[in-house]
Order: structure tokens, then C-alpha cells, then sequence
């Protein structure tokens, strides 16, 4: 009888615990997510670079610190895309006397050495306090790692790999010499998906670029300089297109994203921003990986099979 009672009070100890925990860490949750103060970026400097700012998430997100007063350097490969989003951020933020830069190199293109030094002559004598490193590439739609052709993919590991890692290293002694600055690199939430089937090498791209985070912020964080991953499910952009028809709930819009992804730089080191993406990614988390790489593959399949029939369209009206 003692024994079973002794059982019982274990139990419900442990029960009690495990209740606290969970209510612990869901208010933690909705603490960052909803009510926790985001930093004054200007404190770390009066400049932000950010790549492939011409499109998509990087566009939005060089609206959105210019909003808050901070002077922008766009990097990109179209030098005309680049002086219509400079235009648009000096009309729409012309009360806040906000400076533009841009600097042109194609991510896919020149070597490492080239890129560093093109972003180091592009920012000398400015204050750069922020680096976003956004620039990414996937495949026009999902396929066989046997169906990605070489270029495709040489490019995909330039401007996914390469380009950031050589970005950082031209920016990083400028935040060293005044011990102080962020950087974000703009990951993915399949680098943390058990698996991201007809989407491999893109999936593997950036679980580098989350490693590679966790390390430099390991390495650098005693120097104060803030490095941090974001791992965003899938957010509206030219990326995305496909998917947002088949299942439009988990789609993020860019305004919504970028002001939640504002909101975490500077804290900690891999953050998914987006409340209802961080949901996704528990429930994701919760359920067993074979399970979840069978609703992937399937999900994947027919984005494959929906790219090839409009790729068959196009190639007859071509031929037309």
C-alpha cells in the first residue's frame, strides 16, 4: 500500500512539473512573441546592408528599417531594379531624411574574393551596424535531385552559401573595431523539418546558413555582436507561388513577416519571428518524422507535377 501510494505522489509530482514546464514555456512563447520590446537598432549603427533587397522578403525588410530611420545599402545584380527601390524607399521615407547606397554584384556569378571586396569598397566610411544576409535562390519547382541541372545548382550553392559566408567576412571587422553590430542571416524552416524531399539541395543550403550562425555567434558574441538565424516557414514571394495556391493558411504575408522579423534582431541566436509559423513548427515538431516526410514528399509531388504541366505549356506556346 505504501509502495502504490509512494507511486501516486511520484506520478502527480511529476505530472505537476511537467504541467508548470509547458505553462512556463508557453508564456515565455507569447512573451517574445507578442509583448517583448524589440531593440533600438540605430544603437548598433546608422547603416544596414542587405542582399537581394530588390525582391521579396530583402525589399521589405529594407522598407521596414528604414522605417525606423536607419539608412539603407542595398546589394543586388540589376543596377535598374536597384535605383527604382532606392527611388521608392527616398519618396516614401523622404520626412525621415534616410540615405541610400547601392552597391551591384551578382551573388551567382563572381567568386568570393570578388564579392568581399566589392562589399567592402561599397561600405567604407559608413557606420554599418546591421548586415542581412537574405539574398537566396531555390528551384523554379520541386524535382529530383537527379533533375537539377549543373548550372541551377552551381548557382543555388554561390548565392545560398558561398555569397553570405564571403558578405559576412567583408563586414564583420568594421562591427569587430567597434564592438558592436547584428547580423541575420535568412535562413529556412527546412533546415529544421526532418526532411524537404525534391527540394534537397535548396534544404541543405540552409541548414548550412543556420550553422554557420550558431558558430560566428558563438565565436562573436562576446565582442557584442549580435548574430542570428530566422527560420521562416513559407513567406508570399516569387519563391512561394505555388505552394500559396495549394495551401494558403501557412503562407505569411511580407508586411507581417518583416515587422516580426524586426522585432527578434538582436536576441537570440535562431528564431523562427512569425507567431503562427512558430505554431506550425511545434505542431511539425510534435508529430513523428515519418509522418511528416510522408506529408512533405506528398505536398511536394504535386508542386512537381503542377510545375512540369505549366513548363509543358509554356514550351507549346513557345513553339507555336
Amino acid at each position: 500500500m505504501e509502495l502504490q501510494e509512494a507511486f501516486i505522489v511520484t506520478a502527480s509530482c511529476l505530472g505537476f512539473i511537467s504541467v508548470c514546464k509547458a505553462l512556463v514555456n508557453f508564456l515565455r512563447w507569447v512573451w517574445v512573441m507578442f509583448l517583448r520590446s524589440p531593440k533600438n537598432l540605430k544603437e548598433y549603427g546608422s547603416w544596414a546592408i542587405i542582399t537581394g533587397s530588390t525582391d521579396g522578403i530583402g525589399k521589405a525588410l529594407a522598407f521596414e528599417l528604414a522605417s525606423k530611420g536607419l539608412n539603407i545599402v542595398l546589394v543586388g545584380r540589376n543596377p535598374l531594379k536597384l535605383e527604382a527601390t532606392s527611388n521608392e524607399i527616398r519618396e516614401k521615407y523622404s520626412h525621415k531624411q534616410v540615405e541610400i547606397k547601392s552597391i551591384v554584384v551578382d551573388l551567382s556569378k563572381a567568386s568570393g574574393k570578388e564579392i568581399a571586396r566589392t562589399i567592402k569598397e561599397g561600405i567604407k566610411g559608413l557606420d554599418v551596424g546591421i548586415l542581412i544576409n537574405n539574398a537566396g535562390m531555390s528551384y523554379p519547382f520541386a524535382r529530383f535531385f537527379h533533375e537539377v541541372d549543373s548550372e541551377l545548382m552551381e548557382n543555388m550553392l554561390k548565392v545560398n552559401m558561398e555569397a553570405p559566408t564571403w558578405v559576412t567576412r567583408a563586414v564583420l571587422p568594421g562591427m569587430l573595431k567597434k564592438k558592436k553590430g547584428a547580423i541575420v542571416n535568412i535562413g529556412s524552416a527546412s533546415s529544421k523539418h526532418p526532411s524537404l524531399p525534391l527540394y534537397t539541395l535548396y534544404a541543405a543550403t540552409k541548414l548550412y546558413i543556420k550553422i554557420f550562425a550558431r558558430c560566428i555567434n558563438l565565436e562573436y558574441k562576446q565582442h557584442g555582436i549580435d548574430i542570428q538565424c530566422q527560420v521562416p516557414h513559407f513567406v508570399a514571394t516569387k519563391m512561394t507561388e505555388d505552394l500559396k495556391k495549394s495551401v494558403p493558411l501557412v503562407v505569411a504575408t511580407l508586411e507581417r513577416f518583416t515587422k516580426a522579423s524586426i522585432r527578434c534582431i538582436g536576441y537570440e541566436h535562431l528564431c523562427n519571428p512569425y507567431w503562427l509559423h512558430s505554431v506550425e513548427w511545434s505542431i511539425v515538431h510534435a508529430a513523428p518524422d515519418a509522418l511528416v516526410n510522408a506529408i512533405t514528399f506528398w505536398i511536394c509531388r504535386g508542386i512537381r507535377k503542377s510545375g512540369q504541366m505549366k513548363e509543358c505549356v509554356t514550351v507549346k506556346r513557345c513553339s507555336n
